[in-house]
Formats: C-alpha cells, sequence, structure tokens
C-alpha cells in the first residue's frame, strides 16, 4: 500500500514562526505564558506544555502582572497591550506579519472612510481569535459577516469595504463578493463597483492548499486529514478534500485512526491543515504504513 504524505501540509509560516518564538524563549528557561492556545491542536499544545508554556484565558490574563505573555499568531486587539503595559507584562510578539498587516490596513480604512460615510465590512468566523483582534482595531464597528444571511447588517447604499479573514476560503469570499455586487445592481447603486471596495486579504499559503489538496486527494484511494478539532482552517481544507474524495477521514491524533478503512487500498494520501505539525502527520505516516 502506497503512503505519501502531501508536501505542502504542515504549519504555515505564521504559526511556526510562533512556535519558534515560543520555543526560543522556554529553552532559555524563561516563565512564559501564551494568551489562548498557541496554535489549535491539541497534540502541539501539549507538546510545548511539557517545555513550560502555560496556556492561558483573557481572564487569567487581567490578574497576571510582572510576567512574559506571548501573543499568538492570531493576533489581538489594542486593549490587550494596554493591559500588558498597566500590569508591566513583558509581550513576546508572534503575531502572524500577515495578519499584523491586515490590522493595520483595517485601521487606516476605518479612519479613512468614517469621513466618508464608509462601512468596513469582514468576512469571518464569529468569535475567533484574528477576528476579535481585528474587531479591536476599529472600536468593534466592523459589520462581520459569516454568509449571505448576514448581508441585511450592511446599508448597500453607502460605500463599501470588503475584507476577509485571512484563512477564510477564496470561493466563499469570491462569491459573497459577487452576491454583493448582484444586491447593488438590483438596488440600483449606479457605479457597484465604485461602492463596493474588495480588499484580497486571504493568505496565499491558505488559498494556494485548496487548488493543491484537490488535486492531492485525487490521487489517491483514500485521505486521512489531520486536523485539530477547533482549527477553522481545518474544517475548510477537510471540506475540500472531502468534496473531491469521499473517501476522506478527519483525525486529529493517531488513536482515532481505524484499520477497517484501508482494506483493499492502494494509495493513501495524508494532509494536514496550516496548525498541524509536521512531526503528526508523520508519526500518523508511520502507524499507517506498518498496518
Amino acid at each position: 500500500m502506497l503512503v505519501e504524505i502531501d508536501k505542502q501540509s504542515g504549519f504555515c509560516f505564521g504559526v511556526q514562526n510562533a512556535v519558534e518564538i515560543a520555543e526560543k524563549a522556554l529553552l532559555k528557561g524563561e516563565r512564559v505564558f501564551s494568551l489562548g492556545p498557541i496554535v489549535h491542536n491539541d497534540k502541539e499544545v501539549d507538546r510545548l506544555s511539557s517545555l513550560g508554556l502555560l496556556s492561558i484565558d483573557h481572564e487569567q490574563f487581567l490578574k497576571l502582572k510582572n510576567c512574559k505573555v506571548l501573543i499568538r499568531a492570531h493576533g489581538e486587539p489594542p486593549e490587550t497591550y494596554a493591559i500588558a503595559e498597566d500590569n508591566n507584562i513583558a509581550i513576546i510578539e508572534a503575531t502572524c506579519p500577515i495578519v499584523k498587516r491586515l490590522q493595520s490596513k483595517i485601521r487606516e480604512t476605518w479612519i479613512r472612510t468614517k469621513k466618508g460615510d464608509g462601512q468596513v465590512v469582514i468576512f469571518g468566523k464569529p468569535g475567533h481569535a484574528e477576528v476579535v483582534g481585528l474587531q479591536g482595531q476599529i472600536n468593534n464597528e466592523g459589520i462581520l459577516v459569516s454568509g449571505p444571511d448576514d448581508f441585511g447588517k450592511i446599508d448597500i447604499t453607502r460605500p463599501v469595504h470588503f475584507f476577509a479573514q485571512t484563512t477564510m476560503s477564496v470561493k466563499e469570499y469570491s462569491n459573497l463578493t459577487d452576491i454583493l455586487f448582484a444586491k447593488m445592481e438590483e438596488n440600483g447603486i449606479a457605479d457597484p463597483g465604485k461602492n463596493l471596495t474588495i480588499n484580497k486579504t486571504i493568505c496565499s499559503q491558505v488559498s494556494n492548499r485548496e487548488p493543491h489538496l484537490k488535486a492531492f486527494a485525487k490521487k489517491h484511494d483514500i485521505i486521512i486529514f489531520v486536523s485539530g478539532r477547533e482549527s477553522s482552517n481545518g474544517k475548510m481544507l477537510y471540506s475540500v478534500c472531502k468534496n473531491v474524495n469521499p473517501d476522506t477521514h478527519f483525525v486529529s491524533s493517531m488513536e482515532e485512526l481505524d484499520k477497517s478503512w484501508f482494506l483493499g487500498k492502494k494509495s493513501v494520501g495524508i494532509c494536514g491543515a496550516t496548525s498541524t505539525p509536521k512531526w503528526l502527520i508523520e508519526n500518523i505516516r508511520d502507524i499507517i504504513s506498518n498496518i
């Protein structure tokens, strides 16, 4: 039975960068807190916890003083940095540079368009850490949409500046922009192209994986998709594989593998999310190879 790992799967740059920053601080013997799980993968969180990284929530963060706290790749709102300054907390900055640029762009757009009666609209997952950070840049005045059912929140007679969380589906974002454009035309907006500004803010490392994974999933009899259950990116990329190859199975650990899945199979493809560590994918490869 041929077992192949998708070469593009594993940590994206932002997550890899955050993990390396955490490891560097921990290897110095420093006591480091992570504001939220450093990555949406329980196995990687457990590995870093064994090195001494302590995950905390925002309520616990409020009570901390005189310590070091890592800001994970998802980023944080300005309020978090203000609390850190008040409580003498040294911030270890690990926000993904792509997320950091998006935060700045959304804030600049919000400041500029307030004078022109514009609206900042964000396509994202409600409650997602990155979205919380983005909304914090603009005083939580952005209009959050997760599908066309949310378009009732938008005043389409006013200028719309459309952004997307960096890990969303390019196809879904494109579909939403088409629907919004059509709604403007239906409502008699003379020039929807001027009324609607579309910002391409989905990470290319995420968007490029969609077409690649479609081709990879077609190659094999069965696909094992490895991801944390809480990963937004994992859910999205899993559905990409599942739509192409119905014999796709989602697992978050080695223990979830079922030997019966592989009966009569000649080839197995193993892939994962941008939050899935390579070592976990390789461990699962080794177990499948020994079936």
